[in-house]
């Protein structure tokens, strides 16, 4: 096995904690040529799309990367900031809010942010990690609900990288976080500061990414976490049980998917008579293309389309004061242990009192 070249090992060199926050990735503009790398290596992952690798190379390659690209490149374009793809906005600002409050804390880390798919990569940060002198880093995968293929991808890249790494750090990771507390009050603040502003409606969507439903019985145990963070949030908020329901989005391929789905739900609240829907996505801490376009636009359309009169979609946690005081914290309790708190500096009175003290001495000597 052949080993990437790496920073020597200093004797005594102090050892410093990193914290890397990841997520899914994004492309690195809303064109076709970019949707197809970044298509490319998300769909060639055999964590994302559980077939024959050999039937699923014929598909990708011969039919999806030919057609779809041009399609996303389109949706992304609808969603795209001045500061580029949202996700990865958020995902920057939460890495600068983090840093921030650890700091604040008297911790002495070094935060950065990776994507799984499209840069920076997990390694090329890991690298970065090492270079500044990390020997212990905690892998925060930013999906509250663990799945095989979201959280567990993030840790066999990082185990990819590990294979060509002479001098490993210590790890450890954050598996899920779908029912912490931070996490559901942030939630909950967010709706109700949307309702504050807006008014309540009659019901409340809790919309989360949707996988394949053999997942679920080949023991995935995504399903039973989205449902337990529908009811907590449920719970927090004093909803009825007929003022919310959990959905499923979107879906891909012909294959049956965990239901029920969104905009079929959507389109039935507005045909049975439901005027009015707010519409949360729980399973995303920051806005991207399937909260923003699929859900704000999309959803939107089916709902108005199918009788229903006003759609309300409610933000991410993004960078909410309660969101990035709850990631501190769940950052805090998986740091324990490790030797992160900034060493304490004497004041300028103590220190001015121990020049005294060595003048002193040093005239009697």
């Amino acid at each position: 096995m052949t080993f990437a070249t790496e920073p020597r090992f200093q004797h005594g060199q102090a050892p410093r904690t990193g914290v890397l926050l990841v997520n899914l990735g994004t492309p690195e503009s809303p064109t076709p040529a970019a949707l197809r790398r970044y298509l490319g290596q998300f769909l060639s992952d055999p964590r994302v799309v559980e077939i024959p690798r050999a039937i699923w190379w014929l598909i990708l390659h011969g039919i999806v990367l030919r057609v779809r690209p041009a399609k996303s490149a389109a949706k992304y374009a609808s969603i795209w900031t001045t500061g580029g793809s949202p996700l990865r906005v958020w995902t920057e600002k939460q890495t600068t809010l983090l840093q921030g409050f650890m700091g604040e804390q008297g911790h002495d880390l070094i935060v950065k942010h990776a994507m799984r798919y499209g840069q920076p990569s997990i390694a090329s940060q890991m690298d970065a990690f090492k270079a500044e002198g990390a020997t212990r880093i905690l892998i925060v995968p930013l999906y509250p609900q663990y799945s095989g293929a979201t959280t567990a991808s993030v840790m066999d890249d990082v185990f990819d990288w590990g294979k060509r790494v002479r001098h490993l750090p210590e790890l450890r990771t954050v598996a899920r976080f779908h029912d912490d507390a931070g996490y559901i009050d942030a939630l909950a603040a967010s709706v109700q500061a949307h309702w504050a502003s807006h008014g309540r409606a009659g019901k409340l969507v809790m919309s989360f990414h949707g996988m394949p439903e053999r997942t679920l019985h080949l023991g995935d145990p995504y399903h039973c976490e989205c449902l337990k963070t529908g009811r907590l949030l449920a719970e927090r908020l004093g909803l009825k049980a007929d003022e919310h329901v959990v959905t499923f989005q979107s879906r891909f391929g012909k294959a049956k998917w965990l239901e029920p789905y969104t905009e079929p739900t959507l389109r039935a609240l507005a045909k049975a008579g439901t005027q009015r829907v707010d519409v949360i996505c729980p399973g995303f801490v920051g806005d991207c293309i399937e909260t923003l376009e699929e859900i704000a636009m999309e959803g939107k359309e089916a709902f108005l389309t199918s009788g229903g009169q006003e759609f309300n979609y409610i933000p991410c946690l993004n960078d909410r004061l309660e969101w990035i005081r709850a990631l501190s914290q769940l950052v805090g309790r998986h740091l324990q242990g490790w030797p992160t708190q900034r060493a304490a500096q004497p004041s300028p009175s103590v220190l001015a009192a121990q020049r005294e003290r060595a003048k002193a001495s040093g005239a009697k000597q």
